[in-house]
């Protein structure tokens, strides 16, 4: 069975799927989305998947908790968002202002301020074209794609829910700062994949 098969079965072939229905599937270490109606299943992430989340979580979420400016969120999280009921990015930031949205089930009911997305080489198209467009359209501020196959990071920003896209896309290499253009995050590329070699799934 190739790639492009798998990837087959693990989303829904209807596009009736909601967050009722969703909260009744097991919790079997899979992860499931709901986008735009239709079920995403994607199998538990690798080591070095999670390697580099925590990388995120260390070098940007930590900062800007210690200044009391936001807070960090790693997956499994549920988020509803319009489009989105829900998904699971791997990590998200959301100002402390803006805490309210995380309701008292624990669910995040409303748009982070930042998701960060870590690419998967066995399904790509999920965080490059389906997740891509709906956080667009849901109206997140600002979107990365972390590569680590590549070293790098995409940087999307100006989402424009019209396109189901974002308008300004910035490539960060390993050999650079990270500087966002909505939140005070400067972080070196290079800190982000410390630690993860091998291949990321």
């Amino acid at each position: 069975m190739t790639v492009s098969e798998i990837d087959l079965l693990l989303q829904s072939r209807d596009a009736s799927w909601c967050y009722e229905r969703w909260e009744r599937l097991p919790d079997d270490g899979n992860r499931y989305e709901v986008i735009d109606g239709v079920l995403y299943m994607s199998t538990a992430p690798s080591y070095w998947h999670q390697r580099t989340v925590g990388r995120l979580h260390q070098h940007v979420a930590l900062p800007l908790e210690t200044r009391g400016i936001a807070d960090g969120v790693m997956a499994p999280v549920g988020v509803i968002m319009p489009g989105a009921d829900p998904v699971q990015p791997d990590f998200l930031l959301i100002r402390r202002e803006r805490a309210s949205i995380i309701a008292g089930d624990g669910r995040i009911r409303g748009v982070p301020d930042l998701i960060a997305e870590v690419l998967s080489p066995s399904n790509p198209e999920m965080d490059t074209v389906v997740k891509r467009a709906a956080y667009a359209r849901a109206g997140v501020p600002e979107y990365w794609i972390v590569r680590p196959s590549q070293r790098d990071v995409l940087v999307c920003s100006h989402p424009d829910a019209s396109l189901s896209d974002y308008t300004e896309v910035r490539q960060f290499t390993a050999d650079v700062e990270l500087v966002s253009p909505t939140l005070p995050i400067r972080v070196p590329v290079a800190a982000l994949f410390e630690g993860s070699g091998g291949a990321v799934s």
